[in-house]
């Protein structure tokens, strides 16, 4: 684990700082009240994703306001290892920050979480990463399926966002105003996950805890998979019944492994 990994652990063992007081000296408007063990909970998933390098110097974590369906909060234009409390803003599904100090830069990509948020109400988390093992099926015509029954989510699908495509040609690559999000959102459709080409994923779940678990689950399914291509021969991937019944197990299991994570850093 990593130097600025390591400087976390201070931080969140302190979680007595409310971020929103602090963010309420740039602006009267700043803030709806949140809880700080919920901000507590989305610096701790910042430091876990990057501790199991499914988040590296870039990427980014949200959850939807616990008490705005309309916002969502998420740290400000930094490395996910060095997320702090402090670094906590709010955003509306505009991409609109509210209280953030003035010092602050802002993720260029954060429409992909605003329109997520406007178009399923059911998502209340949202990861957006460029993990290297997923990439491949991002690229290609290979189709990434659940190997095991930890990443039994992705039996539904896993489409591909093409921003070429709902850019009308070439771009930078990156989601960077509310219509390219608006078309990734539609790409991800009622899934867990999206690939985007050229690029990375997004995962969304209802809750936290469950979506680190999809995010990590993703990552490891995509380098067991390549594996498996290599190895040669048919892979037995799992079939829509032996999913939907993983899934009512892993509901009931999941939280085990935030458990774990989480204590990593708050220990």
């Amino acid at each position: 684990m990593g130097a600025s990994v390591l400087r976390q652990l201070a931080l969140l063992a302190c979680m007595v700082v409310l971020p929103h007081a602090a963010l309420a000296q740039a602006s009267p408007t700043s803030a709806t009240q949140v809880d700080v063990n919920v901000v507590g909970d989305l610096v701790a998933a910042n430091l876990i994703l990057a501790d199991q390098q499914v988040l590296d110097a870039y990427g980014h974590v949200s959850i939807r306001h616990p008490n705005n369906p309309q916002r969502f909060l998420m740290g400000r234009n930094l490395a996910p290892a060095l997320v702090t409390a402090n670094d906590i803003v709010e955003y509306d599904l505009e991409g609109v920050p509210y209280g953030a100090k003035t010092d602050f830069t802002h993720f260029l990509e954060r429409f992909i979480h605003a329109e997520i948020y406007r178009a399923r109400p059911d998502v209340n988390a949202v990861v957006h990463s460029h993990s290297p093992a997923v990439i491949p099926f991002a690229n290609t015509q290979v189709k990434l399926q659940p190997m095991y029954h930890v990443s039994q989510f992705l039996a539904s699908g896993v489409p591909v966002f093409d921003i070429k495509q709902a850019a009308g040609g070439p771009t930078n690559m990156l989601v960077g105003n509310g219509k390219l999000g608006k078309s990734l959102a539609d790409i991800l459709g009622q899934n867990a996950v999206v690939l985007m080409r050229g690029h990375g994923n997004v995962v969304v779940a209802p809750t936290l805890p469950l979506l680190v678990f999809h995010a990590v689950y993703t990552d490891a399914n995509a380098r067991l998979q390549s594996q498996a291509i290599a190895l040669g021969g048919p892979i037995t991937f799992l079939d829509a019944d032996e999913a939907a019944q993983a899934a009512k197990v892993i509901d009931q299991i999941h939280t085990r492994a935030w458990d774990l994570w989480k204590r990593k850093f708050t220990r």
